[in-house]
């Protein structure tokens, strides 16, 4: 099988296409790539990077640790200095780490929220945010090569490599944590501690909300933070059918709401006091409005096609300038770093904010999301009962439907419009945006979205309705038309 290094790098089933050889042709590739002159060594705009230094980190998988030692090896053979986490890390302390340090790319072992038996390479580039898709191309073009060429990968022993200083051990997380106290209002949150549960949901977030968190008077309890390869059987994704741990929790008075992190920590979920799930889509909105009401903050909004409209309605009840981009968190890092953004986030729990590196943050998230409860003197059911109120109501849901073949997105786009409905669920369409796939808009700002899957065979159909019928309907209708593009 063909490696594909996408824009989120690589993933596969270990054991199957994720192999100690596999793995190393990727890194050789890495090498190539970094080594090359076409490389972005200017950190997109940003002071130069030393070209010969590579953070690489790993998450709480089958194995992370190791492959990560082997990814060292295979860069420190080809001239890298290499600064390797000691231990597991969240993917953005990593990428912190890598802009912070100066390094050229940053790369880490881990395949985020996918199911435990997979594994995967996230590359990173020198401003501490996903590399940019033609670094990703530039790598699989060198995995081609080098594979055409039966040009195998340079190899140092570990040990010789760490003795010659090429390979060296760090603690990405104290200065993580000096960052996120610029961002993060302490004091506010020791003026009245919170009582909540922090569900690791066994990645590599365990321990860091905590441990931030030590001296404030917060009561920190935290759950399936110990270390488990297998994730207890689930995929580690903060969204509600995987949070029933979480729930119990709270249910049995460990705290007041839960934060959730997925496997390497580069998204949020959360839950009220009730057992109710916050969805990404409320915890961007909550951030957004506590960020320019109580804060004072401005700049642009942006946010995937695939999120919430609420935010819309803020952003136009600001002035502030609002950015839909297609699905992906790197295209709204390409935006962080292009002009002053406020806030930045899609769906699936990536958000990032102003001040902080562009790539989705989950500790970083939970924190404000922690802080904006503190400063309220609410509960969080109350804060989100009070946004519904105030921009909503908004329901949302979201199908994927297993593909048996392929579907070409061009052709899906022009049949889905060609063919709109004049309305849906007894709304109008107002609207029709093919930014990722094609969004149907209504004219009471409900809307429906069909998309092929960047990563596998799955179409998805997401829609967010004023009413919990108008959901069904729209859903209805998505996975009815949807199946007659398949």
């Amino acid at each position: 099988m063909p490696i594909h290094f996408g824009t989120d790098g690589w993933r596969a089933v270990i054991s199957d296409t994720f192999t100690y050889s596999n793995l190393r042709m990727v890194a050789q590739a890495i090498a190539d790539a970094v080594a090359s002159e076409h490389w972005d060594k200017s950190g997109n705009g940003g002071p130069a990077a030393d070209p010969g230094k590579i953070v690489v980190g790993f998450d709480t998988r089958f194995l992370s640790d190791r492959y990560a030692g082997e990814v060292a090896r295979v860069l420190a053979a080809n001239g890298f200095s290499v600064l390797l986490s000691q231990a597991d890390a969240p993917t953005p302390a990593i990428s912190f780490a890598v802009k912070q340090q100066g390094a050229i790319a940053g790369v880490v072992i881990t395949a985020s929220h996918n199911a435990p038996r997979y594994n995967g390479v996230k590359l990173k580039a020198s401003y501490g945010g996903s590399a940019l898709p033609e670094q990703c191309r530039r790598v699989e073009v060198y995995i081609n090569d080098n594979e055409n060429r039966a040009r195998g990968p340079n190899l140092m022993d570990f040990q010789k490599a760490r003795a010659m200083g090429l390979i060296q051990k760090f603690n990405p997380l104290p200065v993580y944590f000096d960052h996120l106290r610029s961002l993060i209002d302490v004091d506010t949150i020791a003026d009245n501690p919170q009582r909540f549960v922090v569900d690791s949901m066994y990645g590599s977030g365990r321990g860091v909300i905590k441990a931030f968190l030590q001296g404030t008077g917060c009561e920190v309890a935290e759950i399936r933070g110990e270390m488990n390869p297998g994730f207890g059987g689930i995929h580690p994704e903060p969204i509600g059918k995987y949070l029933g741990a979480l729930a119990g929790a709270i249910s049995t008075g460990m705290g007041g709401f839960g934060l959730a992190t997925d496997g390497d920590a580069d998204r949020i979920g959360a839950m009220d006091e009730r057992g109710n799930f916050v969805d990404p889509h409320k915890i961007m909105a909550l951030a957004l409005k506590y960020l320019v009401e109580t804060r004072g903050w401005t700049g642009s909004v942006v946010r995937t096609v695939s999120t919430t409209r609420m935010i819309d309605r803020l952003a136009k009840r600001y002035g502030l300038k609002l950015h839909e981009t297609p699905v992906g968190f790197n295209h709204i890092a390409d935006l962080m770093m292009a002009e002053d953004v406020l806030i930045g986030g899609e769906e699936s729990g990536g958000i990032s904010f102003k001040g902080h590196i562009p790539e989705g943050d989950g500790p970083i998230m939970g924190l404000l999301l922690v802080e904006l409860v503190a400063a309220s003197g609410k509960s969080l059911s109350r804060l989100v009962d009070d946004l519904l109120a105030d921009v909503g109501p908004a329901h949302y849901e979201r199908t994927d439907l297993r593909l048996s073949r392929p579907v070409e997105k061009s052709e899906m786009v022009r049949f889905l419009t060609h063919n709109a409905p004049a309305e849906i669920g007894g709304e109008k369409v107002a609207e029709i945006g093919n930014t990722d796939g094609v969004k149907y808009i209504m004219g009471d700002d409900s809307w429906l979205l069909i998309r092929p899957s960047g990563t596998e065979p799955v179409l998805r159909v997401y829609a967010e309705g004023r009413s919990p019928e108008m959901v069904r309907a729209l859903l209805g209708y998505g996975e009815k038309v949807a199946e007659s593009v398949v």
